[in-house]
């Protein structure tokens, strides 16, 4: 009988905290925003997901995916490839393309269950880059995939078929670059801050209504209020539970950033749902933002969660006819090294213009995949241990653009849950080697030194025998090679 009533009381509990949450309403105030949990309990636990950047921009499949923008530029390499290719952008502009980008080979379906092969949480894709063109069916922006180009709602079929798969959606906006703001200033026209530069004599300065979207060859007034009403379209058609910003969107007025922030939090309250949403160097409040470092990351253990963009890419982040591409071993360091400081890593992928994408990424994905599968208990619903690793490779600062860090099995990174430590080795040590994790002492715990209960390696039968001294755990690996990647010691604690 008791069993049955506190049963009860905690239905009741749930049923009252969800009313209350349902109760919320976030105003648009920083200090009110606040209040909201910006990292959702989702995205502690799910640390690897997997986007892509596709839409007109691959048509052109050349350079990388600020072709759009270079080909305006006179002396450029893109400026002579088009004029080489398809006559001066004077007359053939960038919105000519749209019409070849067809997606005639798209199938969300297959990309969903590519993405969870490959042991992603959270999927979705480029909602609009820094060209102007909407992936779905906008009432605000004519550019969009549905009255034009595939006449398909690309996110609307990626969202389904992602949810289906038991994934968080996401939807990445980069439209803030495409404002231009310094037409007015002849010698400011290729400021990088605006992505297609104002030419008087190219489409980019157009001011008929319709280049002019496409160019954000408007005012800014007109800009900023489009650009909350088409995030409120995706929010209300697509639900996403993660929404990326590039940079650029100081370029957006606080007003505007304040009023999505409510819109989408509140949103998510009536769904009784956790969204997250994300930012570039302080263009949002951390208090309810989380900060992203592109092609970067922190070089220690922080307080807050923060998410990596990375590329399986070389060179571009559009899919081009000479793209170059990281290895599987490359990707997987940085996700470990990511997730061991409390971090989460987002890989983009480059479809090809008609839907597909390349064999040669899809294999790197799939080894992933085939990593996680195995040594995804030391990744998922991990939280960092006392130090982040240990090992004679360093990196020096944090932020985004980092230099390629290239680690070795002496490099080896910590993370934990509940009675459990993984120490995930970098690279295979040999078989029938010696390894001293000198982070189990005095000199680095202090007092916390755990009291070992068991080690094992993942994917592998056999035991692990151990001694902690003064100087550290000690144990040899197998006779017999477990991963050239990475692998795991699961170490094992009493409470």
């Amino acid at each position: 009988m008791k069993n049955i009533i506190s049963l009860y009381i905690i239905i009741i509990s749930i049923s009252l905290f969800s009313q209350n949450q349902k109760n919320i309403k976030y105003d648009e105030t920083w200090e009110s925003l606040s209040k909201y949990n910006e990292t959702a309990e989702w995205f502690k636990d799910a640390k690897f997901g997997i986007y892509a950047h596709w839409g007109v921009l691959s048509v052109p499949a050349y350079a990388n995916d600020w072709y759009p923008r270079n080909m305006h530029i006179e002396g450029t390499d893109e400026y002579k490839h088009h004029v080489e290719t398809y006559g001066e952008p004077s007359k053939f502009g960038y919105h000519d393309f749209v019409p070849m980008f067809k997606a005639e080979k798209f199938n969300a379906n297959t990309w969903a269950t590519l993405f969870e092969k490959s042991g992603a949480k959270f999927a979705g894709i480029v909602a609009e880059h820094h060209d102007g063109w909407s992936n779905w069916g906008s009432k605000i922006n004519p550019w969009n995939s549905v009255d034009m180009g595939p006449h398909r709602d690309i996110l609307g079929e990626l969202s389904k078929a992602i949810k289906k798969k038991h994934m968080k959606f996401v939807a990445s906006f980069h439209i803030a670059r495409n404002l231009q703001i310094f037409k007015e200033e002849p010698q400011k026209w290729l400021n990088d801050t605006s992505y297609f530069p104002y030419n008087p004599k190219m489409p980019t300065a157009s001011e008929d209504s319709l280049l002019a979207k496409m160019y954000g060859n408007i005012s800014k007034e007109k800009f900023s209020k489009d650009w909350f009403g088409q995030l409120k379209e995706v929010i209300d058609n697509y639900s996403p539970d993660l929404i990326y910003f590039d940079s650029q969107t100081q370029k957006i007025p606080e007003f505007y950033r304040k009023k999505f922030a409510a819109y989408y939090f509140n949103d998510a309250v009536s769904k009784n749902k956790q969204v997250v949403f994300t930012h570039k160097e302080g263009e949002f409040p951390k208090s309810v933002s989380l900060e992203d470092f592109e092609k970067g990351r922190m070089n220690k253990i922080t307080k807050e969660y923060w998410l990596t963009d990375e590329t399986v890419s070389v060179g571009s982040w559009s899919y081009t006819n000479t793209l170059g591409l990281k290895s599987s071993k490359e990707i997987i360091h940085v996700l470990i090294d990511v997730v061991s400081k409390n971090g989460a890593l987002m890989l983009n992928v480059s479809p090809m213009a008609n839907g597909i994408i390349p064999q040669n990424q899809q294999n790197i994905l799939l080894e992933i995949g085939k990593w996680l599968k195995t040594n995804g208990e030391a990744i998922y619903g991990s939280r960092p241990w006392f130090v982040f690793g240990e090992g004679p490779t360093k990196q020096e600062k944090s932020g985004m653009f980092l230099d390629k860090i290239i680690y070795t099995p002496q490099d080896i990174r910590f993370t934990t849950k509940e009675n459990t430590i993984y120490a995930i080795i970098l690279g295979w040590s040999g078989n029938n080697t010696s390894i001293t994790l000198k982070s189990f002492t005095s000199k680095v715990l202090g007092d916390k030194i755990p009291e070992i209960k068991k080690i094992s390696i993942l994917g592998f039968e056999g035991k692990i025998p151990f001694i902690l001294d003064e100087a550290g755990l000690h144990f040899k690996t197998p006779n017999q090679k477990i991963n050239d990647t990475a692998f795991v010691i699961k170490i094992e604690t009493k409470k």
